[in-house]
């Protein structure tokens, strides 16, 4: 039997081709897991040559019936309570349980711009999808773990700018400072119910996060997409370790640990994954 057969897990902000959802949704159904799979937008664009045309929510549910489990997909903004309702309203309807929840949903907001010049509406948005959007997540599904009394597993993703400053970063950083709080405080309060919460901080992952800045940049120094990316990606990988990005199928690695048994002594904690970033 695969580690994760007759599972339900719900992975949030899983729409984009090269995001961390999409990868750690595929890496539970070869595990042997149903999938839901929720974003606000079905079908984000990719920056990168060849992701043309590429199908979002839809597509994953095809990937993922395609390795013979079952698929839900899910619009929906996450930052409103009536929307996560429904949404965990209709899994629990198609699946009768979730028994995993990673939360991946999330806005990375302005790059570059000190505290002092942030909008109070760019902070405010980083904030409602960031953070209040981890909490309505985990409080709904958390209620459905607690009443059917069978535990649980909760992942999400924060961030190593959510265990540091990060100039320019501001909102992004509080962001991540709460949901790793949260972790911590969810944690105490249902390890009684067997359900365990922790948190990944990624460092420098390759996704599709960071596209629009890479196309204000490249628009700024007159130069390719790509040129703006690769010189971008240069300046990180100089300051780590082992020389190279992350890739999301090494998020899915630790998200799979976190999410199955072989982690059930494992609660409260946050976990770096940054090529040797301290």
């Amino acid at each position: 039997m695969k580690s994760l057969e007759g599972k339900v897990a719900l992975v949030t902000g899983a729409s984009s081709k090269r995001g961390m959802g999409h990868a750690i949704a595929l890496r539970f159904a070869r595990e042997g897991a149903d999938v839901v799979v929720v974003d606000k937008i079905a079908a984000p664009q990719s920056l990168f040559p060849g992701d043309e045309g590429w199908g979002g929510l839809d597509e994953i549910v095809t990937e993922v019936e395609s390795l013979g489990k079952k698929a839900l997909a899910v619009v929906a903004d996450l930052s409103s309570s009536q929307e996560v309702d429904k949404t965990v309203a209709k899994i629990l309807e198609k699946f009768g349980q979730i028994d995993i929840l990673v939360h991946c949903a999330a806005t990375r907001g302005p790059v570059a711009t000190p505290v002092a010049e942030l909008a109070e509406s760019d902070w405010r948005t980083i904030l409602d999808i960031n953070l209040t959007g981890a909490f309505l997540v985990s409080k709904a599904v958390a209620k459905s773990m607690l009443n059917k009394g069978q535990g649980g597993k909760i992942v999400h993703i924060a961030s190593l700018a959510g265990t540091r400053g990060v100039p320019g970063s501001g909102g992004y950083c509080a962001s991540k400072w709460g949901v790793i709080g949260l972790v911590k405080t969810m944690a105490i309060e249902l390890a009684p119910h067997n359900i365990n919460v922790n948190a990944i901080n990624p460092g420098a992952i390759i996704t599709n996060l960071r596209d629009q800045a890479f196309a204000q940049m490249a628009k700024e120094q007159g130069i390719s997409w790509e040129e703006a990316r690769d010189r971008d990606w240069n300046k990180m990988m100089a300051g780590i370790p082992l020389g190279r990005l992350g890739t999301t199928d090494e998020i899915a690695d630790l998200a799979f640990f976190l999410a199955s048994d072989q982690s059930s002594y494992i609660t409260g904690e946050t976990v770096n994954i940054s090529g040797g970033i301290g």
